[in-house]
């Protein structure tokens, strides 16, 4: 048995996954838990497995040929995990780089409350600026927010769906929230197997939000950390593929929306994407850009 097996998905990020399988193994040993580390690699083109192979021979590396999007990823890490047993998963992004302290931070608050299924860190980016990375559910509003312009002053309230900045400060105690950003996910070990982990009909985007509405719908509650800090450089992959990712995004969007809400909400919510893609379309001058937002509004269309 171990306490935490730490799960990362990668595509073509090496030099990021190299600093944060470095932070990981600097914070597991200063924190003296047990812990084993896996990385899945979705058929990176940059050399990733063998600077894998090459610099952290500790490392279990899951080699995929192809892509199976990155909650079939996470799923893997997981199942080749199980035969060590673990108390807990830590599904981690490669693009970050692990403070001191944050992996027993988050595994503590766990440990304090018998109700929590999950938390998630306080996030910052490369620079030190604050992230968001705790969220409600998202709805009607939020899509408004992503779909037309607001005053930029209501883009840090709930009404988009973030908590309160002060709430994620250094030094606050742990507080429930509707979902953490899949940067950084510390699950219990049978509430992941019980929920069946992350469901791989979501290639990419919103799967942590599908599977938080799950865990929270069987009774757990889940939990944002300030106290465990994580540098998240955020998108390093899906800022090399830009049209195929807002495609992605909002094709997961999409689904999730079917499956969360119902025929009213959903209804609305087509009607509100597809004006605003069409106004997207309209306005831009990338002509990639401008058939994304054509799918986008054909995806919404028919669902």
């Amino acid at each position: 048995m171990i306490d935490v097996a730490i799960i990362i998905v990668s595509w073509n990020v090496r030099d990021y996954l190299v600093q944060c399988l470095r932070s990981v193994f600097a914070d597991l040993q200063q924190s003296r838990l047990r812990g084993e580390v896996w990385v899945v690699d979705n058929a990176s083109t940059d050399g990733t497995p063998a600077l894998v192979r090459d610099l952290f021979p500790n490392v279990h590396l899951i080699a995929n040929q192809n892509n199976p999007g990155f909650g079939a990823a996470n799923n893997q890490g997981m199942a080749a995990a199980q035969k060590d047993a673990p108390r807990y998963y830590f599904l981690l992004n490669p693009d970050t780089k692990v403070q001191p302290g944050a992996l027993l931070a988050l595994i503590n608050t766990l440990e304090e409350r018998p109700d929590g299924g999950m938390a998630g860190a306080r996030l910052v980016y490369g620079d030190g600026r604050f992230q968001h990375s705790a969220f409600y559910f998202p709805g009607l509003r939020q899509l408004v927010f992503d779909l037309f312009p607001l005053p930029a002053r209501l883009y840090e309230s709930r009404w988009n769906g973030r908590y309160p900045q002060a709430w994620l400060a250094q030094g606050k105690e742990p507080f429930a929230i509707d979902h953490p950003l899949g940067a950084t996910m510390m699950v219990r070990a049978d509430v992941a197997e019980a929920t069946h982990g992350f469901d791989e009909s979501f290639h990419m985007y919103c799967e942590e939000i599908d599977w938080s509405w799950r865990i929270r719908a069987t009774g757990w509650r889940i939990y944002a950390v300030p106290s465990a800090e994580i540098v998240h450089y955020g998108g390093e992959s899906t800022r090399q593929v830009p049209a195929t990712s807002v495609i992605n995004l909002w094709r997961s969007r999409a689904q999730l929306y079917a499956e969360m809400y119902g025929r009213f909400k959903l209804a609305v919510a087509k009607k509100m994407v597809q004006i605003g893609m069409r106004r997207r379309a309209k306005q831009t001058n990338d002509p990639q850009m401008k058939q994304a937002y054509e799918t986008i509004t054909q995806i919404w269309r028919e669902i």
